[in-house]
């Protein structure tokens, strides 16, 4: 995460903004800095899934996920992640980040992320999440949206997100190496 300035912000300011559902939407307001940019003075590519990070953990600390999942602290991981871009951020431009669940399965969640230039998307992500114990092993979605006293039945995924999660399955096990 190199976005310690934005997240401790996101920390400190969590309480003294709106709450928001579990399953979003949660809107993360930003600004281009210096140190988003690339030899092209746009936001870099790479820094857009960082500022994600920021955008989760908004939705987590102010929809009151992260004060209920404390007890047993388990903490949500990045499984896969794609973006498309459609416009540029430039420096100092003002943007939000749209985070809601789209849905689960019995292993992951499914986020999307859209980059928001006032009502224009300039990018939108699809992140899937799984949540870890710390003492080791997989929380199954089901368990956290019980913790959270959300309703455990998916909304609906849409096809193609299956077929995206099966596809970073198969690359996963294509690539690990044969034992």
């Amino acid at each position: 995460m190199n976005q310690y300035l934005r997240l401790l912000w996101v920390f400190f300011t969590a309480r003294f903004r709106p709450a928001c559902p579990v399953l979003g939407p949660c809107y993360t307001s930003m600004r281009v800095g210096l140190t988003d940019l690339d030899v092209l003075r746009h936001v870099n590519n790479g820094v857009y899934l960082s500022m994600g990070d920021v955008g989760r953990m908004d939705l987590l600390l102010r929809s009151g996920l992260w004060a209920r999942l404390k007890r047993d602290m388990p903490f949500a991981v990045v499984a896969a992640e794609t973006i498309q871009f459609g416009k540029s951020l430039n420096l100092f431009q003002r943007f939000r980040i749209e985070t809601t669940v789209l849905g689960w399965d019995d292993r992951l969640f499914y986020l999307q992320q859209r980059f928001l230039r006032g009502e224009q998307a300039v990018a939108t992500s699809v992140v899937a999440l799984r949540f870890l114990r710390r003492t080791g092993g997989t929380v199954d979605p089901h368990e956290v949206l019980k913790t959270a006293g959300e309703p455990q039945h998916s909304p609906e995924l849409p096809a193609w997100i299956a077929d995206w999660s099966a596809s970073m399955r198969e690359l996963r096990q294509a690539t690990e190496p044969q034992r």
